[in-house]
């Protein structure tokens, strides 16, 4: 354990409801394992508006938010400095104050999808992928896919029309993109040609395609409640490793805590943290 500090420090997450957040138990966890005995980390339930009064009231001692939803978009706006990475997805799940007072936004999301996969999806490298939905987790997906090495994304959605802003993402962040109506397109073959499948769909939304997904190398399913999903029973019968979005929200708090300590993240302790606060129902591989 690093040393013990005392010094007062500030932290939240902020989001609408927030009630069932798990990030305290992650940050918490991080905060007595690095010694830091004066941190505190609450939560907020404020919409994308009342981020933008939470902040104006905050004092000195307030080292960052996690936001979560409604108010991630909002967030990018309220900071002076933003990452390539933020601004190429359009959101911001981090604020970090500055000595000076200054906030500067980051989305750690894209380490979360990044994280997940290596660690729980078993990706060790490809130039192409298969994405399905096309909401704020998917454009941090597209992200996190330029990162990791890829270079092609297919966008399957329900609704061509609404994929605008990923594929703006996509564009930005270098990757060729090609949409796809999800219910026209061909799964059994869209999956033999990628090397990592993500699914950032609603719970309920893919279980109709469990079967045929499941034959990707490596996938990640962004639900984790309820648990399990049917297509993590199928990757399961096939014989596949599966990341969820429990590994995101634990591999994106990594560089959260980073960013409010400026210390390294105690990994293992935040892991086994989380772990206990769920019940053990996934490994969490680090």
């Amino acid at each position: 354990m690093a040393r013990s500090d005392s010094a007062d420090r500030k932290a939240a997450v902020v989001g609408s409801p927030i009630g069932h957040s798990l990030s305290p138990v992650l940050h918490g966890a991080a905060y007595r394992e690095l010694g830091l005995t004066g941190w505190t980390y609450e939560r907020f339930d404020r919409d994308a508006d009342g981020l933008a009064e939470l902040i104006g009231e905050l004092g000195p001692e307030w080292a960052g938010l996690s936001v979560t939803m409604p108010g991630k978009r909002a967030a990018l706006g309220l900071a002076e400095d933003v990452t390539e990475r933020a601004a190429a997805v359009g959101v911001a799940n981090t604020l970090t104050r500055s000595v000076s007072g200054e906030w500067s936004a980051d989305c750690t999301d894209v380490d979360g999808v990044t994280g997940a996969l290596r660690a729980a999806g078993g990706f060790t490298g490809g130039s192409r992928a298969l994405l399905l939905g096309a909401g704020g987790t998917a454009a941090a997906a597209v992200a996190a896919f330029a990162e990791l090495g890829l270079t092609d994304v297919t966008l399957a959605v329900r609704e061509p029309a609404r994929a605008r802003d990923v594929v703006l993402t996509a564009e930005q962040v270098g990757l060729r993109v090609s949409v796809q109506r999800l219910d026209s397109l061909d799964l059994d073959t869209a999956v033999s040609e990628v090397d990592v499948l993500v699914s950032t769909l609603p719970a309920g939304a893919a279980d109709p395609h469990a079967s045929a997904l499941a034959r990707a190398a490596c996938v990640l399913d962004v639900i984790y409640h309820p648990w399990p999903t049917p297509l993590a029973t199928a990757v399961s019968a096939a014989g596949g490793r599966l990341a969820t979005g429990l590994d995101m929200l634990l591999h994106q708090a990594f560089g959260q805590v980073e960013l409010f300590t400026g210390r390294p993240a105690p990994r293992v302790a935040m892991r086994d943290a989380l772990a206990a606060a769920t019940g053990g129902e996934l490994d969490l591989p680090l």
